[in-house]
């Protein structure tokens, strides 16, 4: 017992060394790429190509909320026939507005992926040079962490040098 104690405690001692003398460093990816002026400009882009969507969901929105206040408003004095003909409608506009929400937001999603695929050379030639002048021994993704002190988040620093950078 007192054997696998001291193993156990040599082992401890042994890997708390090995960590002291290793450079691990933390790199949210995603946010390295899309904070980089070049992310920002071809996400307004997106967002301006987007608008009239943006509008559409906008707009059967507000339909559904002016079917539902006048509902409130006048369901007292309308006939039987007419409260279910304006619920029919607010149905069908609900099924329309999560139709084209989630059509936006797949568009959105791809549109993402499509600017994190467009930026990923430039980001990975940033992060081997980093990695090269800095000595870095591992890399952790933020989400594999509870607790990361900030010193050693090298996100930023990859996105600074990524906007350096011009093509």
């Amino acid at each position: 017992m007192i054997k696998k104690i001291a193993v156990l405690l040599s082992a401890l001692c042994l890997a708390s060394a090995a960590h002291a003398e290793m450079k691990i460093v933390v790199l949210d990816t995603v946010r390295a790429i899309l904070e980089t002026e070049e992310a920002k400009v071809l996400i307004e882009a997106a967002g301006k190509e987007m608008e009239p969507e943006q509008d559409e969901v906008k707009g059967l929105a507000e339909q559904r909320q002016a079917l539902i206040d006048k509902v409130r408003k006048d369901g007292e004095v309308m006939s039987n026939t007419e409260q279910n003909q304006i619920q029919k409608d607010i149905e069908a506009l609900e099924i329309d507005l999560q139709f084209l929400s989630q059509k936006l937001q797949k568009t959105v999603q791809d549109k993402r992926q499509e600017i994190l695929v467009a930026l990923a050379p430039k980001f990975e030639k940033v992060r081997n040079d980093l990695i090269q002048v800095e000595g870095f021994d591992m890399i952790i993704a933020p989400n594999a962490l509870v607790y990361v002190n900030p010193k050693n988040d090298i996100t930023k620093k990859i996105t600074e040098r990524m906007n350096e950078q011009s093509d």
